[in-house]
């Protein structure tokens, strides 16, 4: 297994066409619907790599990745934008420091890649005590974890 994957997006579709191609990769992936749920869950489920839609209901994904670099224990957790990719979002997403952007429709092969190069540039986990992604190699984590 690659490792943990947290895919928030609020349409059920693209969140299951996003999770299907990641673990036909070997990604373990957990799902959120919204801004809200990733902040909840992010530490719970101590992801490797988030990715993010832009436009959501409660909380959007320019915010939820403000909030995560605000944090200490997720400062460091690389974050993928999966959106229509305006200039606005661009320049909005880089200002709160996405590390990728991914632009719908997108091509699972590139969604691929964007994951597996930032799986490779992470740094310290976002749950140093808590349960370990397989990818960092201290076995399994938290089971039944992929909700969504």
């Amino acid at each position: 297994m690659y490792g943990r994957v947290l895919v928030v997006d609020d349409n059920k579709v693209i969140r299951q066409l996003i999770k299907v191609n990641l673990e036909l990769e070997g990604f373990e992936v957990v799902t959120a619907a919204d801004g809200v749920e990733c902040l909840d869950l992010v530490h719970r489920i101590c992801p490797d790599v988030i990715t993010l839609d832009v436009v959501m209901p409660r909380l959007d994904g320019i915010q939820t990745a403000t909030r995560l670099r605000a944090d200490p224990r997720t400062s460091a957790l690389p974050v993928a934008v999966v959106s229509a990719c305006t200039p606005f979002e661009v320049d909005a997403g880089v200002a709160a420091g996405v590390d990728a952007f991914l632009e719908k429709p997108f091509e699972p092969s590139e969604l691929v890649r964007v994951v597996h190069r930032l799986m490779r540039k992470q740094g310290p986990s976002a749950c140093p005590e808590g349960p370990p992604s397989p990818a960092r190699g201290r076995g399994v984590g938290r089971a039944g974890s992929t909700a969504g």
